[in-house]
């Protein structure tokens, strides 16, 4: 039975999670505040997927997470009241997996929970991607370009993975956002855009195999054996 660790200041809103979380087969473990988090997420080494309220007094989601992103790729869920784009690209560049606003249903967010737990389970098989200089290692959840390691946040690696996995097709912003960012987004589709430009600039010159498709997305262009993008 896979743990979950809801982590959220009003006891209410935990227990409504959690009871929707025991129904749907999980596990759950309940902190009050981030200090009590990261003491639980130290004891109990398998939790498989935290839920995180932004907003609690003292350590906040924002410093939780920074935290445990010292140590685990663990998946994390951001609860939160705010709506402003810039609140969720912090969190994004942080490392945590998906954002739901409040107030939400709680169906939904066990959908969310199934889907990221699924989508990391696949990840974790020892499978290598490689193309063009470009080694994706899922199991160790590491990037490498032309033997260089390269530091990516979380929606980073799942961003060029996807790029990787489907080479020379031209993918539009509603299914990148879709796929990586786990649910249909309403907000400005210039969160792509940020991500890309930041996964371009630390690939160095393999960055240019990411194209620009105009009033499309994005297409990732392998180099041919000439070492020029297709």
């Amino acid at each position: 039975m896979q743990k979950i660790l809801v982590v959220d200041d009003e006891e209410r809103m935990r227990k409504l999670v959690h009871d929707f979380l025991i129904r749907a087969g999980y596990e759950v473990l309940e902190a009050g505040d981030g200090i009590e988090a990261l003491d639980v997420f130290e004891r109990e080494p398998d939790i498989a997927l935290l839920i995180l309220d932004v907003m609690m007094p003292g350590l906040d989601g924002y410093g939780v997470t920074r935290q445990i992103r010292k140590t685990s790729e663990v998946p994390i869920i951001m609860l939160t009241a705010k709506s402003e784009e810039q609140d969720e690209l912090q969190g994004f560049d942080l490392g945590v997996n998906d954002y739901v606003r409040k107030p939400f249903s709680p169906k939904v967010l066990v959908a969310r929970v199934e889907a990221i737990l699924s989508r990391e389970g696949r990840g974790k098989k020892d499978e290598k991607i490689e193309s063009s200089g470009i080694v994706i290692d899922q199991a160790a959840h590491q990037v490498t370009v032309d033997g260089r390691p390269i530091d990516l946040s979380a929606k980073e690696f799942e961003l060029l993975t996807y790029f990787l996995e489907n080479s020379g097709r031209a993918l539009s912003r509603e299914q990148i956002l879709n796929h990586v960012w786990n649910y249909d987004y309403y907000g400005d589709a210039r969160t792509i855009d940020t991500h890309v430009k930041k996964l371009r600039s630390k690939m160095g010159e393999k960055g240019e195999l990411i194209k620009t498709i105009w009033g499309l997305g994005y297409k990732f262009s392998p180099e041919d054996s000439d070492g020029r993008a297709q």
